[in-house]
């Protein structure tokens, strides 16, 4: 074989292995990220990631929560690190295509709803921030030392909803909470709290929780959010934030003031699932806390 055969040879074997490659390459993008979205957000060390920083992820593909970053949107904190202590500062800021968010839609009442709770699913809180016009968002929190999950609850005008969440460490020595498996009875402030209904993976559910005090069932509860009652679920694992919807709404002519709050979800994957409803009786609102086990489809 001359010389200028041999050059031509070694050229077509470099391309059809380039061309090799590059078809792994396209096929590994475009089929591995979902699952690879999926499976970095389980953290069972209760270590918490900032997951899904590819701007290719969407809010569709992974349920809410799991992403600091998502549609052009991100989450971001002024400080992840803050002391542990009751009225904590924290400052958020919504970053968009074109810089700090400045203009929200109202949901459920609020322009942004801040959820925080420790990665095992204690300190749950339930805030509204307050938005200064540079796009900052101020509130306290009481924080304990752990690692702490902020989850916010949003949607930018003239753009669809998101839930984005980010890691908050409090530094400390920590005493984890240990796990007591499915909770459906829940007593908060001389309050008792009864869950019913059972969640099964992939189809909607029914779940009703009714209220009472010292014995006696509460119908005459307050709205909160819009509604009676307003519920987050948390998936077990990575934290997941799953809307959960209530049956109907004050002033609808058929929805009461309890002592049952009806609420529908639908939740992704079997396991375990922690819900949380904020309900308002007497002019205070208060947190009851459930822990459920969804089962898998027949």
């Amino acid at each position: 074989m001359n010389a200028p055969t041999r050059v031509v040879g070694f050229l077509l074997g470099i391309a059809a292995v380039f061309g090799i490659a590059l078809a792994v390459g396209n096929h590994v993008g475009a089929a591995g990220w979902p699952d690879e979205a999926h499976a970095s957000g389980h953290d069972d060390s209760g270590h918490g990631h900032d997951h899904g920083t590819d701007p290719a992820a969407t809010s569709a593909e992974v349920p809410g929560g799991l992403m600091v970053s998502s549609d052009g949107y991100t989450l971001a904190l002024r400080d992840s690190v803050a002391p542990a202590g009751r009225d904590r500062d924290l400052s958020i800021v919504i970053e968009g295509p074109g810089g700090p968010v400045t203009s929200y839609d109202v949901q459920h009442g609020r322009r942004l709803h801040l959820i925080a709770v420790r990665r095992d699913f204690t300190g749950f809180q339930h805030v509204h921030p307050e938005l200064a016009p540079d796009g900052t968002w101020r509130t306290r929190l009481d924080l304990s030392p752990g690692q702490w999950r902020v989850f916010a609850d949003f949607k930018p005008a003239g753009a669809p909803s998101l839930v984005l969440g980010s890691d908050l460490s409090v530094p400390g020595r920590v005493t984890l909470a240990s796990g007591s498996g499915s909770t459906r009875v829940a007593p908060v402030d001389g309050y008792t709290v009864t869950l019913s209904g059972d969640l099964t993976a992939g189809q909607h559910s029914m779940l009703a929780l009714s209220v009472a005090r010292n014995g006696r069932p509460v119908t005459d509860l307050q709205p909160y959010l819009g509604a009676y009652g307003h519920l987050v679920a948390l998936r077990g694992g990575d934290l997941a934030y799953l809307h959960v919807h209530p049956d109907g709404e004050p002033g609808d002519g058929t929805t009461t003031p309890g002592p049952t709050v009806v609420f529908g979800a639908e939740v992704p994957s079997a396991g375990s699932y922690h819900l949380y409803l904020d309900f308002k009786h007497e002019g205070v609102a208060r947190t009851a806390q459930f822990a459920l086990d969804a089962g898998s489809a027949s």
